[in-house]
């Protein structure tokens, strides 16, 4: 298994618990990312000014499976395979989500 884990980095941050991620495996992916976004929007009366949503989801989604790459596959060569893309597309993807594996 990968020494890189988004949940062991965000329990170390004290960002989440064993509770909370219980309740989140209950919830599918899309209701997750409905509840961050109107978690996100609370303050702003449910607006996300300047924020083009629909555009940017291609990028959103693109870093959350890039970093889960990261944390199911034991090092950089297996995580581009596991994307289907290039060592050279891994590494400008990493660059450009300003993502590094520890």
């Amino acid at each position: 298994m990968s020494k890189y884990s988004i949940i062991n980095k965000l329990k170390d941050e004290s960002k989440i618990n064993d509770q909370l991620l219980i309740c989140i495996n209950n919830l599918t992916i899309e209701d997750l990312l409905a509840v961050k976004l109107e978690l996100s929007t609370n303050l702003l009366n449910h607006r996300l000014y300047g924020l083009d949503i629909w555009n940017k989801m291609h990028s959103i989604t693109k870093e959350a499976v890039l970093k889960f790459s990261l944390s199911v596959t034991k090092n950089k060569t297996d995580a581009a395979r596991f994307l289907g893309i290039t060592q050279q597309n891994f590494r400008r993807a990493l660059k450009t989500y300003n993502i590094e594996k520890d």
